[in-house]
């Protein structure tokens, strides 16, 4: 059978991927393999001429360690989990940007997995990190069925989950209820008597608890609270729910949005389809304080969320799971900050 060019096509085959190994690094160097071995290994002994002789032929042949065969052989392969549904949008983006930060500051390597928030979804990315030994798993969305916990247990994966709380993993949550509950006062304190909230219909437990604590808040202060709720916790909701509260004949004079994403949808409907001023005539706070908080456009009054500080607080988590495997879980609270601009000034 002839295995050359087809029909006069000379264009060469593509060759496999070759890495350099380390058996050409010790040829190089006029060493044996396994002084090559104990060189990349921390902790083991080696002649100093011995490893200059190595480093200088892996510089020179662009030879890496194969961390993935250690792994394999320490059954740990060094991978973390990051779950998230759209992890594109709002604070989601910059959290997960913060988490693989701080996980390959640690020598980890974060595999983000893009997922719905259905138990099959969330079981069947689950089992893809266990399939890969992935030695913890972070979740930043979606409410995990108990039977992702027990799988999780029994392979001794350590769990830590970001703006829930769940009885059988380590978890970090935003002070939610404390922004909430000083969002409400602010309004109060500033003379704004027609206050609204809107959430989305999502229903995560963060949108739930911040929606709760403002509406318990102004009531205990004498102030009723018109709920809007969008179909997603994004722009597009945020405009859907302003445009059914402001086609009502008693408009809010003050509202609290569940976060920055719904706030700039609200606003825009505000500024463009009524002749409404903010901060004058409609008080806004968001939550989260996303970069475009800040953009001249929008000048949203917010309170802060710092992704980096909570990516952190999720490592130390994990860190302790692994060092100690019984501990009970683990509970981190970050409260967040407001910051004031000009939608809301106190």
């Amino acid at each position: 059978m002839n295995d050359g060019p087809v029909n006069g096509d000379k264009t060469p085959k593509k060759e496999r991927m070759r890495f350099v190994s380390a058996e050409q690094v010790a040829q190089l160097a006029g060493v044996s393999r396994s002084a090559v071995s104990r060189t990349f290994t921390p902790g083991t002994s080696v002649a100093p001429a011995t490893r200059e002789k190595v480093l200088r032929a892996a510089e020179e042949l662009g030879y890496h360690v194969n961390d993935l065969a250690r792994g394999v052989l320490a059954n740990q392969s060094r991978l973390v989990g990051i779950v998230a549904t759209r992890p594109e949008v709002g604070f989601r983006a910059h959290l997960a940007a913060a988490l693989a930060k701080c996980l390959i500051k640690r020598g980890s390597i974060p595999i983000l997995i893009n997922t719905g928030q259905t138990e099959e979804e969330l079981l069947a990315a689950q089992k893809m990190l266990i399939g890969h030994r992935a030695e913890a798993i972070i979740i930043l969305s979606g409410s995990p069925p108990a039977s992702f916990f027990e799988l999780a247990q029994r392979n001794g994966q350590p769990l830590v989950v970001i703006g829930r709380s769940e009885p059988d993993a380590d978890h970090v949550r935003a002070g939610n209820s404390e922004a909430s509950r000083k969002a409400a006062t602010a309004f109060y304190e500033s003379g704004r008597r027609r206050l609204a909230v809107i959430g989305s219909n999502t229903g995560t437990p963060a949108i739930i608890e911040r929606e709760s604590a403002f509406l318990s808040t102004a009531e205990s202060l004498g102030v009723s609270v018109v709920v809007g709720r969008g179909g997603d916790s994004d722009y597009d909701g945020g405009v859907s729910a302003a445009r059914a509260l402001f086609s009502q004949t008693i408009k809010p004079d003050a509202v609290f949005c569940a976060n920055d994403q719904i706030a700039f949808g609200l606003m825009d409907v505000v500024r463009l389809e009524t002749r409404l001023r903010i901060p004058e005539d409609v008080a806004v706070i968001g939550f989260d304080d996303v970069p475009e908080s800040s953009w001249l456009s929008y000048q949203l009054t917010t309170f802060r969320q710092d992704p980096l500080t909570m990516a952190q607080r999720a490592v130390e988590l994990m860190e302790r799971r692994l060092e100690n495997p019984d501990l009970p879980p683990g509970y981190e609270r970050v409260i967040p900050e407001l910051v004031i601009r000009q939608s809301f000034r106190l």
